[in-house]
Protein backbone atom coordinates (compact mmCIF):
# COMPACT_ATOMS: atom_id res chain seq x y z
CA UNK A 1 0.00 0.00 0.00
CA UNK A 2 1.24 3.43 -1.27
CA UNK A 3 0.65 6.62 0.37
CA UNK A 4 1.87 9.49 -1.25
CA UNK A 5 1.40 12.88 1.08
CA UNK A 6 1.39 16.11 0.17
CA UNK A 7 1.56 18.69 3.25
CA UNK A 8 -1.16 21.58 1.71
CA UNK A 9 -2.41 24.82 2.85
CA UNK A 10 -5.41 23.60 1.37
CA UNK A 11 -6.80 21.45 -1.26
CA UNK A 12 -9.51 19.94 -3.16
CA UNK A 13 -10.81 17.23 -5.36
CA UNK A 14 -13.42 18.21 -8.56
CA UNK A 15 -15.27 15.88 -10.46
CA UNK A 16 -17.60 17.00 -13.11
CA UNK A 17 -16.49 20.65 -12.41
CA UNK A 18 -17.70 19.80 -9.04
CA UNK A 19 -16.65 19.78 -5.94
CA UNK A 20 -16.59 16.33 -3.72
CA UNK A 21 -13.75 16.88 -1.23
CA UNK A 22 -11.96 19.98 0.62
CA UNK A 23 -9.71 20.94 3.55
CA UNK A 24 -7.35 24.05 4.17
CA UNK A 25 -4.32 23.08 6.14
CA UNK A 26 -3.22 19.34 6.79
CA UNK A 27 -2.62 15.99 4.11
CA UNK A 28 -3.44 15.53 0.50
CA UNK A 29 -3.13 11.90 0.25
CA UNK A 30 -2.79 10.02 -2.94
CA UNK A 31 -3.39 6.43 -2.05
CA UNK A 32 -2.67 3.52 -3.88
CA UNK A 33 -3.56 -0.04 -3.20
CA UNK A 34 -1.69 -3.12 -4.13
CA UNK A 35 -2.79 -6.58 -4.88
CA UNK A 36 -0.88 -7.71 -1.95
CA UNK A 37 -1.96 -5.48 0.10
CA UNK A 38 -4.86 -6.11 3.09
CA UNK A 39 -6.68 -4.56 6.10
CA UNK A 40 -3.50 -4.79 8.38
CA UNK A 41 -0.90 -3.58 5.85
CA UNK A 42 -4.23 -0.49 5.80
CA UNK A 43 -3.98 0.38 9.41
CA UNK A 44 0.06 0.28 9.55
CA UNK A 45 -0.14 3.02 6.68
CA UNK A 46 -2.98 4.73 7.95
CA UNK A 47 -1.65 5.25 11.50
CA UNK A 48 1.86 6.06 10.09
CA UNK A 49 0.01 8.89 8.00
CA UNK A 50 -2.01 10.28 10.40
CA UNK A 51 1.19 10.47 13.15
CA UNK A 52 4.12 11.51 10.30
CA UNK A 53 5.60 14.01 11.48
CA UNK A 54 6.06 16.30 9.09
CA UNK A 55 4.84 20.16 10.33
CA UNK A 56 6.69 22.53 11.77
CA UNK A 57 7.27 23.31 14.92
CA UNK A 58 7.81 26.84 17.41
CA UNK A 59 11.95 26.32 16.02
CA UNK A 60 10.80 25.17 12.57
CA UNK A 61 11.61 21.84 13.12
CA UNK A 62 9.21 19.13 10.82
CA UNK A 63 8.75 17.73 14.15
CA UNK A 64 4.50 18.19 14.63
CA UNK A 65 2.08 15.73 13.41
CA UNK A 66 -1.82 16.19 12.11
CA UNK A 67 -3.31 15.96 15.36
CA UNK A 68 -0.98 18.52 16.97
CA UNK A 69 -1.49 21.23 14.44
CA UNK A 70 -5.22 21.02 14.15
CA UNK A 71 -5.21 19.57 10.19
CA UNK A 72 -7.27 17.47 8.17
CA UNK A 73 -6.80 14.78 5.28
CA UNK A 74 -8.05 14.80 1.61
CA UNK A 75 -7.86 10.90 0.33
CA UNK A 76 -7.77 10.78 -3.37
CA UNK A 77 -7.54 7.28 -4.52
CA UNK A 78 -4.46 6.77 -7.21
CA UNK A 79 -3.99 3.05 -8.51
CA UNK A 80 -1.18 4.66 -10.65
CA UNK A 81 1.18 4.92 -8.03
CA UNK A 82 1.39 0.81 -8.07
CA UNK A 83 2.47 1.31 -11.37
CA UNK A 84 6.20 -0.64 -12.26
CA UNK A 85 7.38 2.00 -14.51
CA UNK A 86 11.20 -0.53 -14.48
CA UNK A 87 10.68 -1.21 -17.75
CA UNK A 88 10.06 0.35 -21.13
CA UNK A 89 7.96 3.58 -21.60
CA UNK A 90 4.76 2.54 -20.89
CA UNK A 91 3.75 1.52 -16.99
CA UNK A 92 2.29 -1.61 -16.06
CA UNK A 93 -0.29 -2.25 -13.96
CA UNK A 94 -0.46 -5.57 -13.07
CA UNK A 95 1.00 -5.10 -9.42
CA UNK A 96 -2.37 -3.11 -8.67
CA UNK A 97 -4.85 -4.36 -6.69
CA UNK A 98 -8.45 -5.06 -8.25
CA UNK A 99 -11.24 -2.36 -8.31
CA UNK A 100 -13.22 -4.39 -5.41
CA UNK A 101 -10.00 -4.73 -3.39
CA UNK A 102 -8.50 -1.56 -3.43
CA UNK A 103 -12.01 0.15 -3.16
CA UNK A 104 -12.66 -1.70 -0.30
CA UNK A 105 -9.22 -1.16 1.02
CA UNK A 106 -9.62 3.00 0.12
CA UNK A 107 -12.92 2.91 1.81
CA UNK A 108 -11.58 1.07 4.75
CA UNK A 109 -8.70 3.48 5.00
CA UNK A 110 -10.83 6.87 5.20
CA UNK A 111 -12.95 4.99 8.22
CA UNK A 112 -10.04 4.42 9.86
CA UNK A 113 -8.90 7.89 9.79
CA UNK A 114 -12.16 9.15 10.73
CA UNK A 115 -12.58 6.80 13.36
CA UNK A 116 -8.89 7.95 14.98
CA UNK A 117 -10.93 11.06 15.11
CA UNK A 118 -9.06 12.96 12.09
CA UNK A 119 -11.49 15.01 9.56
CA UNK A 120 -11.15 12.85 6.42
CA UNK A 121 -12.04 14.45 2.90
CA UNK A 122 -12.20 12.30 0.04
CA UNK A 123 -12.47 11.63 -3.52
CA UNK A 124 -14.64 10.20 -6.11
CA UNK A 125 -13.09 6.39 -6.14
CA UNK A 126 -12.31 5.13 -9.93
CA UNK A 127 -13.65 9.14 -11.14
CA UNK A 128 -11.74 11.20 -13.06
CA UNK A 129 -10.78 13.63 -10.96
CA UNK A 130 -9.19 17.04 -11.18
CA UNK A 131 -7.03 17.76 -7.75
CA UNK A 132 -6.16 21.01 -7.08
CA UNK A 133 -3.59 22.32 -3.62
CA UNK A 134 -1.27 24.69 -2.56
CA UNK A 135 1.62 22.21 -1.57
CA UNK A 136 2.87 23.79 1.88
CA UNK A 137 6.76 23.73 1.36
CA UNK A 138 6.94 21.91 -0.70
CA UNK A 139 6.91 18.72 1.37
CA UNK A 140 5.90 15.57 -0.22
CA UNK A 141 6.77 12.12 1.02
CA UNK A 142 5.84 8.72 -0.32
CA UNK A 143 5.26 6.65 2.52
CA UNK A 144 4.78 2.69 1.72
CA UNK A 145 4.07 -0.35 3.80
Amino acid sequence: MIALIQRVKRASVSVDSAIVGKIDQGLLVLLGVEREDNIEKMVKLATKVINYRVFSDENGKMNLNLAQVGGKLLVVSQFTLAADTGKGLRPSFSRAATPAQADSLYLAFVEYCRQQGVVTETGQFGADMQVELINDGPVTFNLQV
